[in-house]
């Protein structure tokens, strides 16, 4: 019989060797995208609790346990932009998420968030350091930030679908929930012939594993829409990475879709 350490090796391995099939599903969408602010939480009582995409989460924060969490990416979640690393996405939403759960000194559980982001990373990439970076902290949750840098290095979209594929199967081998997230709305990204067509397959393919989704993409266009940032608020000069004020609501954003697969807050408390 396979370990559950064996098991991820093998399907990454597998992925890192040749191709595997790509679906041809359509993408779908599987989730509004979430607001800004982050709405009270009221924990649902046991007879009320809503659908939780995210079981292993729903089954340790239902009992008060411990959290881990791994933020797997590349720059986006490294926290290029920023001015420290205190104001990375990451940084934030461990401080969101232990506001909204009331976790403070006095409590007998925690949340950690782990930053594993590193600047410049393709898919392919981030499958060479799976195992590493992300599957030895053995984490409870996976918030798996991709689909933005493959277009700008050329890698081709079927290889960033099976390696994508490959990796959210090893990480749910270990009996970990995972959510991906998109890439951001800029102008460089814009610029690059295709380059939404790396979204488009993320969230065909989260629709087919069942994976939640934080719709970056179009949450940044919302938050231009709505008023609450211009696009020269939320990124750079570079043109790629966002500043404080866009991680900062990235952060609150991301806390909001984790409560929603976590089935402690309504899909309809956290849409724009």
């Amino acid at each position: 019989m396979l370990s559950s350490r064996t098991l991820p090796g093998l399907i990454l391995a597998s992925a890192l060797a040749g191709p595997l099939g790509v679906s041809g599903a359509g993408a779908q969408p599987d989730a509004p995208p979430v607001s800004a602010s982050l709405p009270a939480l009221q924990k649902p009582t046991s007879s009320e609790r809503l659908p939780a995409k995210l079981a292993r989460l729903a089954s340790l924060l239902g009992r008060d346990g411990d959290v881990r969490i791994v933020a797997f990416g590349s720059s986006s979640t490294e926290g290029a932009g920023a001015s420290s690393p205190a104001m990375a996405y990451p940084a934030l939403l461990e401080r969101d998420l232990e506001e909204r759960l009331q976790i403070g000194a006095s409590s007998r559980r925690s949340i950690t968030v782990i930053n594993r982001g590193k600047g410049g990373d393709t898919s392919e990439a981030m499958a060479r350091r799976l195992e590493r970076d992300v599957l030895a902290e053995r984490p409870d949750l996976v918030v798996w930030q991709t689909g933005s840098n493959d277009p700008l290095a050329g890698v081709p979209l079927e290889r960033f679908v099976e390696l994508t594929r490959a990796g959210i199967l090893a990480i749910r081998a270990t009996g970990a929930d995972v959510v991906v997230m998109d890439q951001q709305w800029c102008q460089k990204l814009t610029g690059v012939a295709g380059a939404e067509r790396y979204g488009e397959a993320l969230h065909a393919l989260a629709a087919e594993l069942g994976v939640p989704v934080i719709r970056r993409r179009a949450m940044m266009q919302s938050w231009v829409t709505h008023g609450l940032m211009t696009p020269a608020q939320m990124i750079g000069p570079d043109g790629l990475h966002m500043t404080d004020a866009g991680y900062r609501q990235l952060a609150k954003a991301a806390a909001a879709q984790i409560l929603v697969g976590a089935g402690l807050i309504q899909p309809s408390l956290a849409r724009n």
